[in-house]
């Protein structure tokens, strides 16, 4: 074992990335759930000594201390907090009079939902979002008789674009908040512009292309005007807990640059207290656990990379690529960003370019750098519209769908996908151009 500690020590670098790679290979392939493949990774990293499994001196080779556990202990507590408020009836009952408000009318109908499902996205995961508000787009549509794929395909496109706009919004951005020190005001002061432009625009161009569509009689569109929403709250006790606690733990995220309580802990704190009304067994099996350890599983992989000093050789090669250049580095990390992310989970892809990033930072310093964090931000949520595969929410909306009858192909979709991605990347690099570069 010790020769073979010492061989892999003499080619760190490459051992890892070779394991990085193939761990990508089989998480694209998915024919093998990636969290298998991510803890499977993980566990040669440690077998063959890339990282140390005990302390050392050396700290910086100890695997527990690659594991970002601030982006753990967020995504578990918003997680607890998020189903716990879910099962109040608590979002159903908003959407359902936000539809009200609508009148029925088609067009306002599609705008009002997918407003709500952009809105939720960014405070609650993008899959939830999409599973609550899917029920309530089948009852609208059979009741205006309209094709329900009109409004699931603009639902998938703005649960995206929505998570885009704060920390806690969609994964990447999590990592990435963790990794560049960002609060969450951060994210809503320098995303939040773009995103409602970018928001605005999809509304448009899928209300413009679906317009002949858009059409009802005034009779359906009288039925979803008075939608009973009376039993839409399953608890008024736990509808109230979770409100006050979800707006709590959010006012704590807005006033982090005040009180610096890091973001994890109040969310801990707020998934505590709903936990403190609950048996915590009934609660904690609804945590998706599969994702928790593909992001340890990840975490180690990467970090194996990170101490072989791979992170820093791919560091200096962008570097050489954009020839020191901000703009270029900046439209490079933004359209490879959105692109890759299509194609492959944006998960490992930020977990990978995070280090990557701080350690340009470390070479050029923060100013250089800040930019290219949103860049990264923006390329890998909004990227996730490119194609079905490209986030956990599109796989969803698509498979209920079918299950209802109605089919999503892949090419399909990804005639919408890619076209608003394209826009979303173009209109993203007019905003970091204007902003950041000029």
């Amino acid at each position: 074992m010790e020769h073979l500690h010492a061989l892999v020590q003499q080619n760190a670098v490459m051992i890892s990335a070779i394991i990085l790679i193939v761990s990508y290979i089989f998480i694209a392939w998915e024919k093998i759930s990636k969290v298998t493949i991510a803890l499977l990774g993980a566990s040669i990293t440690l077998l063959v000594g890339l990282l140390e499994t005990e302390k050392t001196e050396n700290l910086a080779r100890y695997f527990v201390n690659h594991i970002d556990f601030n982006v753990i202990f967020l995504l578990v507590s918003m997680m607890i907090i998020v189903h716990i408020a879910a099962r109040s009836g608590i979002f159903k009952w908003l959407a359902n009079e936000i539809l009200k408000l609508t009148k029925g009318k088609p067009k306002l109908v599609l705008a009002a939902l997918a407003i709500f499902t952009a809105v939720a996205s960014a405070f609650l995961d993008n899959v939830t979002t999409v599973i609550l508000v899917m029920p309530i787009t089948f009852a609208a549509c059979k009741k205006l008789d309209i094709n329900p794929v009109i409004f699931l395909l603009t639902e998938i496109l703005c649960s995206n674009i929505g998570g885009t706009s704060t920390l806690i919004g969609d994964p990447p951005n999590i990592i990435i908040g963790s990794a560049a020190g960002f609060s969450f005001m951060d994210f809503i002061n320098e995303l939040t512009l773009i995103v409602a432009i970018i928001m605005v625009v999809t509304i448009g161009i899928m209300v413009f292309l679906f317009r002949k569509q858009l059409k009802s009689t005034q009779e359906k569109m009288d039925e979803v005007a008075k939608i009973d929403n009376s039993r839409s709250i399953r608890s008024v006790p736990l509808a109230v807990r979770s409100v006050i606690v979800l707006a709590l733990v959010i006012l704590g995220f807005v006033t982090h640059d005040l009180t610096h309580v890091p973001t994890y802990l109040v969310a801990m704190i707020g998934a505590s207290v709903l936990l403190a009304f609950e048996k915590p067994a009934k609660v904690l099996v609804n945590v998706e656990w599969n994702t928790i350890f593909f992001f340890i599983g990840l975490f180690i992989i990467i970090g194996g990379l990170e101490a072989s000093g791979g992170i820093d050789i791919m560091a200096k090669w962008l570097l050489d690529v954009a020839k020191g250049s901000q703009e270029t580095m900046a439209f490079i990390i933004l359209w490879a960003s959105g692109i890759l992310s299509g194609i492959i989970d944006n998960i490992p892809y930020t977990a990978t370019m995070a280090p990557m990033l701080a350690s340009i930072q470390n070479i050029e310093g923060p100013q250089y750098t800040h930019p290219l964090w949103w860049c990264l931000s923006l390329g890998a949520c909004l990227g996730g519209n490119m194609t079905i595969i490209g986030a956990a929410a599109n796989v969803i909306v698509c498979e209920t769908a079918h299950k209802h009858g109605y089919k999503i192909s892949f090419l399909e979709y990804l005639k919408y996908g890619v076209t608003i991605t394209f826009i979303s990347l173009a209109l993203s690099s007019v905003y970091i151009y204007l902003r950041y570069l000029r």
